[in-house]
């Protein structure tokens, strides 16, 4: 029985990527501050002997930390993942999302896995034209943006340097069930799921054409597994649906309501839309959730965002000020 390690195990993606890897009959090692994680995503698992849970900070590990021992896998999800608060905590962004990360490739590198995946971020991809391929140019345009770039960097170096098998993918839009629920103005599911279950109006940024290409978290999941398996050194993958979604249509999906139209946010692209060719001839992945699917998930599970926060005008306007203040060109 092969040892994964998922760093950020009891988080919105890694929580999933423990589904998965106990299914497949994998020994499980989950390290998780609990910063945006829950040990509920991992309720289900809870008398399982496959799966072991530490509670700690990736800052604090070791080189030889004994949760790496005889592992053969290392899938690195463990961060800060919201965009907007990165614009006001800059030092807590690299301090956790690049140094943490190196922490963990030292243990990885240590224990000698396999394969070690890291959790990048399309948003290193900053205002790219569409479809966007994974030799597109560089331009992170915020703070974590920012972190999770040098956090890649810091795995392809690792795989370079000390020859650790490293595969990075690049994610575009993760969505689903689990996703975050903590105080941080975060992603527009959590955002406008708890707004429904509130009676509230959806907060649209801008007009709402804008489009994203979200892609089902089990999907994603999925990919991490089949990159760990594959052969070879080091590579780059986007992962993402191939087909974005309008913010419109995720509003329509979710049995439409009143809207609140927020001032449209600098530093954020009109489109995000992946070229998923790489991954799809070279892995043999491909994306099986359609969005109406997807949201329909989340739909059936809304209850778990009925303690999230709820997002108004006025609280997201002072939520963002920062952010126009310092990206408004």
């Amino acid at each position: 029985m092969s040892i994964a390690v998922v760093t950020g195990g009891a988080g919105f993606i890694g929580s999933h990527m423990v589904d998965l890897l106990l299914a497949e009959g994998h020994r499980v090692h989950v390290i998780d501050n609990l910063s945006g994680g829950r040990l509920q995503n991992l309720e289900q698992h809870k008398s399982d002997p496959n799966l072991a849970v530490e509670v700690r900070d990736i800052r604090e590990l070791d080189a030889s930390d004994p949760l790496f021992k005889d592992a053969q896998y290392v899938f690195h999800f463990a961060g800060i993942g919201d965009l907007v608060p990165s614009i006001e905590q800059p030092v807590d962004y690299v301090s956790t999302n690049t140094m943490g990360t190196v922490r963990v490739l030292e243990a990885a590198r240590r224990a000698r896995v396999r394969k070690f995946v890291y959790a990048a971020s399309s948003t290193c991809y900053g205002f790219a034209e569409v479809p966007t391929r994974e030799d597109a140019p560089i331009s992170p345009q915020y703070p974590y943006a920012l972190s999770k770039y040098m956090g890649e960097e810091a795995a392809l170096h690792w795989g370079r340097v000390y020859k650790l098998p490293v595969v990075s993918i690049r994610i575009f839009n993760a969505y689903g069930t689990r996703s975050r629920t903590s105080g941080a103005y975060g992603a527009v599911f959590g955002v406008f799921l708890a707004q429904k279950l509130a009676g509230k109006p959806f907060t649209v940024v801008g007009d709402g054409t804008q489009r994203r290409d979200f892609l089902y978290v089990t999907d994603l999941a999925r990919a991490f597994l089949l990159a760990a398996q594959s052969g070879g050194a080091s590579a780059i993958y986007n992962a993402a649906a191939g087909a974005p979604q309008s913010v419109n249509r995720l509003v329509e999906l979710l049995g439409g309501g009143e809207i609140v139209h927020l001032p449209k946010r600098p530093g954020e692209p009109d489109c995000t839309w992946a070229d998923i060719s790489k991954i799809s001839s070279e892995l043999g992945w491909t994306p099986q959730v359609s969005f109406e699917e997807g949201v329909a998930r989340m739909l059936k599970n809304i209850d778990y965002w009925r303690q999230a926060p709820v997002w108004d005008e006025s609280s997201i306007a002072q939520a963002t000020s920062e952010w126009f203040k310092y990206l408004q060109s």
